[in-house]
């Protein structure tokens, strides 16, 4: 599971929506395994539980979850989820770029770091 930083100046419900999608893309989590519920996870949190069913609204809406009436929620395992978890790491990577380049680093030093840091594979 991930960890809330109540510190950070990052809403709590976009936290828990990005621990899931984290969970997801490392594959800790595989599509059809139940996520816990909203009380569940409220009270291991210790956060409102309004918070986490938001979080996992947007999930949905998003695609990354479904819900079954009376049963709970769980990871997709299609298409539009893994499009998903990929899109969100796009979001945080132009953030963090924003980020970067109002703190004065150069887009050299930015490409040096990412091609020191990067265990991705090259496009060919």
């Amino acid at each position: 599971m991930f960890q809330l930083d109540f510190k950070s100046g990052v809403p709590i419900c976009d936290q828990i929506v990005n621990g899931f999608i984290k969970l997801k893309a490392l594959g800790v989590l595989k599509g059809g395994d139940q996520l816990p519920s909203v009380r569940a996870l409220a009270s291991k949190f210790s956060v409102n539980p309004n918070t986490v069913q938001k979080s996992y609204a947007i999930l949905e809406a998003n695609g990354i979850i479904y819900s079954v009436k009376g049963k709970g929620s769980f990871i997709s395992d299609d298409e539009t989820s893994a499009n998903a978890v990929l899109e969100s790491a796009k979001r945080e990577f132009i953030a963090a770029i924003k980020h970067a380049t109002d703190l004065g680093l150069s887009t050299n030093e930015m490409i040096n770091l990412i091609k020191q840091n990067s265990t991705a594979k090259e496009d060919t």
